[in-house]
């Protein structure tokens, strides 16, 4: 169902970015797990000047997840966060036999999850900070 543009006054596209907050020394695990396991951009070299308090994790050329180091980091719980989608090009197969190869636990998979651009397959795993990630196939 379409908002009716006469009567919203945001336009939303799509999403830019999510923030997590990750333990304070958490940002190898997650350099590691984003970008060597998944294979996703890590941009980092304002974090690592101290330029700033976080780094981005790229997914693609219009969206970002900045992680955020912090001593105030809570682990994710049933009932703060459930999970972040990610559209890839791969199949489920594909995605399947990536993760193993990169030794990273397949927690679930789903045939035809509802999501914005549709149903399509998905894959859900974890980050090593509790935080579950959806590998959501093209539709």
């Amino acid at each position: 169902m379409r908002p009716d543009p006469e009567l919203t006054p945001v336009k939303a596209r799509h999403i830019d970015h999510v923030n997590l907050r990750i333990p304070e020394g958490g940002a190898d695990d997650a350099r590691e797990f984003y970008g060597e396991a998944l294979g996703f951009g890590i941009e980092d070299a304002l974090y690592a000047a101290g330029e700033k308090p976080f780094f981005d994790v790229r997914l693609s050329a219009t969206a970002v997840i900045h992680l955020w180091p912090t001593g105030e980091f809570e682990a994710p719980t049933k009932t703060n966060y459930d999970h972040v989608a990610v559209v890839v090009e791969e199949s489920v197969e594909e995605i399947e036999s990536e993760l193993a190869d990169a030794g990273v636990a397949v927690e679930k998979t789903l045939d035809s999850p509802l999501g914005a651009t549709g149903e399509a397959c998905a894959v859900y795993v974890r980050d090593p900070f509790g935080y579950r990630v959806e590998l959501k196939a093209r539709v």
